[in-house]
This record gives C-alpha cells, sequence and structure tokens, in this order.
C-alpha cells in the first residue's frame, strides 16, 4: 500500500483481495503463533541451557529464516518462515528479557524494564520510515534481518550478554557463577573480587553437581501455579480485549499511518504510568487498578455505545487501550518477579505465550469481519471482571529480591491490598508515678525474687 510506504507488500503480490483478502490476518495469525510457541519452547531452554546460549541460537537461527521470509518463493513458503521466524525473535526476546531482569538490584528492576520498553517503541515509530526508503516487503525484511546479523556477529564477545549469576548459583554451578562475577566486577580490585565470589566459593565445596528444573514440576506447586495462570490469564485479556477498543477508534484514523502512530501513543502512556505507580503503589494494586479500568470501560462500551457520545466513546476507547497495554507489560514484569530463578524461563513463557494468544483476537476477527464482535466483546469483557477478582490472590514483589528456589516460591504469600500500620496500645504498663527512676532496685529485688523460689536444699525443685 503506497499509503504504508511500500510500494510492494504480500497483497499486491499475490493479489490478496476479495476472495482471498483472509489470507492477510492468516499471516498475521501464524506469525504471532510462530511467537507464542518460540516463547514456551524458548522458555524451557532457558531453565535447561541458560539465558546466554538460548539467546545466541535464537539470534543465529533469526538470521537464515528472516532471509528465507525474504526470499519466498510463493504464500505458503512465507507462511511457513514467518511462523519460525516469529519463534526465534520471540526466543531471543525472551532470554534477553530473563537475563536483563536478574541482572538488576531490586530498585532499579522496574526502571531498566521500562527503559526497554520504551526503546522497543522506538523501534516500532522507526519502522514506517525504514519502509518509506525501502519501497518494496522484501527488501525491508532483508534490512531486518541485516541487523539481526550484525548483531549475531558479536557472539563472541561475553559483554553482548553475560549469563545469569543468579540462574548459575540457583542451579548449583559456582564455577561459571564465579567467571561470571569476576567479569561483572572486572573494574574492581582483588578485595572486591573475593567479596563477589564467596558464595560461589561456599556453594562449590557443598553441591559440586548441577541441577536443573523442567516446566513439569511448575504443575507440582501450588502458589507458583496459582501465580502464573493468574498471571497468563491476566496477560492474555489485556492483549485480547485490546480490539475492542480499536476497533472503535479505526473510524477516526482512515489512513495507516495516522493509525499506526496514533496507537503507539497509548502504548508509550501506559509505559510512562507504569514508571510512575508501580514502584511507589506497588505491582498488584496497579494492576489492579488498570484492570478495573479496563473492564469498566470495556462494559460501558459493550452497553451504551449507542446511547453515548461520539467523543464519550473515543475518550473510553483510548483509555481502555492504554489501560489494556499497562494490564499486558505489568501482568509480563509481575510473572518474571514472582516466579523462581530455577522456572523463571519457562512459567514466563507460559505468560508471554498466553499474550500472544490474546493478540490474535484481532486478526482471527478480521478474517470474520464484523461476525461474531458482540460475543467476542462480551466474553473479554466477563474475563476482565474476573480477572480484577483473582488479581487480589497475588503477592506482592516491590523491593523484594527474587525468589531463587522452588521454596521460596511457594513461601510467597498475599499480603493486605491496602496495609495499615500497627496498632499502638497508648496504655502504660505502669502508672507514670509508679515507674521507678531509681533502677539500682531492679537487681536486688530480682535477686531475693529468684531466691524465693529455692528449696531448703538451695535449687528450686523441678516439677
Amino acid at each position: 500500500m503506497p499509503a504504508a510506504g511500500l510500494r510492494s507488500n504480500l497483497v499486491t503480490e499475490w493479489d490478496l483481495v476479495c476472495a482471498a483478502r483472509w489470507k492477510v490476518p492468516l499471516e498475521q495469525t501464524t506469525h504471532l503463533l510462530g511467537w507464542a510457541l518460540g516463547s514456551v519452547a524458548a522458555g524451557m531452554a532457558c531453565d535447561r541451557f541458560g539465558r546466554r546460549p538460548t539467546f545466541l541460537v535464537s539470534l543465529g537461527l533469526a538470521v537464515p529464516l528472516g532471509l528465507s521470509v525474504a526470499l519466498a518463493i510463493d504464500f505458503v513458503m512465507v507462511l511457513v518462515a514467518r511462523l519460525l521466524f516469529g519463534a526465534a525473535l520471540a526466543g531471543a526476546f525472551l532470554s534477553l528479557y530473563v537475563a536483563r531482569l536478574e541482572l538488576c538490584d531490586p530498585p532499579h528492576r522496574l526502571e531498566v524494564t521500562m527503559i526497554a520498553g520504551f526503546s522497543w517503541l522506538a523501534g516500532e515509530l522507526l519502522l514506517p520510515g525504514l519502509a518509506v526508503l525501502c519501497r518494496d516487503w522484501r527488501v525491508l525484511q532483508g534490512a531486518v534481518t541485516a541487523v539481526l546479523a550484525l548483531l549475531a556477529a558479536c557472539w563472541w564477545c561475553p559483554a553482548l550478554l553475560l549469563e545469569s549469576p543468579c540462574w548459575l548459583l540457583a542451579t548449583q554451578q559456582p564455577d561459571k557463577a564465579r567467571r561470571t562475577l569476576r567479569a561483572l566486577s572486572g573494574s574492581g580490585g582483588a578485595e572486591e573480587q573475593s567479596g563477589t565470589t564467596a558464595e560461589p566459593e561456599a556453594l562449590a565445596e557443598q553441591c559440586p553437581q548441577p541441577r536443573y528444573h523442567t516446566v513439569c514440576e511448575i504443575f507440582g506447586t501450588r502458589v507458583i501455579w496459582k501465580n502464573a495462570v493468574i498471571l497468563g490469564f491476566t496477560a492474555f485479556i489485556g492483549s485480547g480485549i485490546r480490539h475492542c477498543f480499536t476497533r472503535n477508534l479505526a473510524p477516526h484514523l482512515p489512513r495507516f499511518l495516522p493509525a499506526y502512530f496514533a496507537l503507539r501513543g497509548p502504548e508509550a502512556a501506559a509505559c510512562l504510568f507504569l514508571c510512575v505507580t508501580a514502584e511507589r503503589c506497588g505491582r498488584r494494586a496497579v494492576l489492579l487498578l488498570c484492570a478495573v479500568l479496563t473492564g469498566t470501560a470495556s462494559l460501558l462500551l459493550l452497553a451504551l455505545t449507542q446511547y453515548l457520545l461520539e467523543l464519550i466513546v473515543l475518550m473510553l476507547s483510548v483509555l481502555g487501550v492504554t489501560a489494556s497495554h499497562a494490564v499486558t507489560m505489568l501482568s509480563i514484569f509481575f510473572a518474571s518477579e514472582v516466579l523462581p530463578t530455577v522456572v523463571r524461563g519457562a512459567g514466563l513463557g507460559l505468560v508471554v505465550g498466553a499474550n500472544l494468544v490474546g493478540s490474535a483476537a484481532a486478526p482471527i476477527a478480521a478474517v470474520a469481519s464484523s461476525r461474531g464482535f458482540f460475543l467476542h466483546h462480551l466474553v473479554f469483557a466477563s474475563f476482565a471482571i474476573l480477572a480484577v477478582l483473582s488479581i487480589m490472590l497475588l503477592p506482592e514483589s516491590q523491593g523484594r529480591r527474587l525468589p531463587h528456589s522452588l521454596q521460596e516460591g511457594e513461601s510467597q504469600r498475599r499480603p493486605p491490598l491496602f496495609r495499615r500500620p500497627p496498632r499502638e496500645d497508648h496504655l502504660p504498663l505502669l502508672a507514670p508515678r509508679g515507674i521507678p527512676h531509681d533502677y539500682s532496685r531492679i537487681v536486688p529485688s530480682a535477686q531475693r525474687a529468684l531466691g524465693s523460689g529455692r528449696g531448703p536444699a538451695g535449687p528450686p525443685t523441678e516439677t
């Protein structure tokens, strides 16, 4: 489409119009399905082989798969290549997300994650400009693949991505953890390095054999499984219900580029909102607020769209899009904090996969056009209310260190939503005038009291 900056694309090359227009949302759904499958597979690989190897392998696979998309000779080859290309990108994204989180201290986890979110948003804003320069979808795909190839060419450099010391220690690999910590503290002296490697040296004497955990162990837990299901459900709702709001915004944004840039605005606003509130008010309270706003806006639009002014419908739609973005981003980040290190990759892969399945609701709904939209809106609005109730069962992770073992993950408890200071007892134990100011009398009084309890033989009798 010329408005999108591309003179040649999938629609024009294979004539995907009229009776064949359903193939366009099919391609989008296939790509999202690849992301979902890749997130689950990469999560399990992160817990078994490490964050850095999974990132490098995913990045290395993304380069030939991206070239296969650009060199596809028919539409079926495009579908298969996009499926595998999405899986490789998902593996690189998930492993980088987990490693970045585990390298941060508690006060800076949210800040660093939101900075990464703004970087992702900046890439989305630059993509139309790159499309204008390339003009052809094959050239655009080749340019994106070239950037991935440049990044993959630096695989030998440890600074590209260090292995997570948290994962190495949690899986009982002290030697590798010692080397990683020395690389992180390379600018420090010998005294600092000896301090940072004290724990790995202690572990080396106790548990020399690595111990890995699988995703099946999550199903045998109670608290960890509950947290993963709730946060995966909220991520699914946040991404799936967004189509109900963007559909109301579509008539006000008829052209492609204005609509594309306008929909990035609520995403940026959601990132900024989380930066301001999630560290001050807590993850659970902010997630609950965003879920309430999403469900309320959805229910109002579902029941009163034909009776409300057009401006109110537009405002509710923008509010719903922003709140749904916040629900999705905070659910993924919250899950990465409450899941233990030994199964964080697999658990987060399931949550991200649920989010991507929800994102596939938009292209699937586009296949059926306007048929079934009311049922789609009703189901997701009902799920949003259920998500509000389930969020109350989550623990709070603000300011706390990451859990490493399954036992630590199971020990997390749900605190009160609104914390109250402990009640102070203002009644003194003694009257003010009865409080002795000469404390020298206390010791003789205690000695007499202890001496009165002794029997004739001296020591007190045992009862």
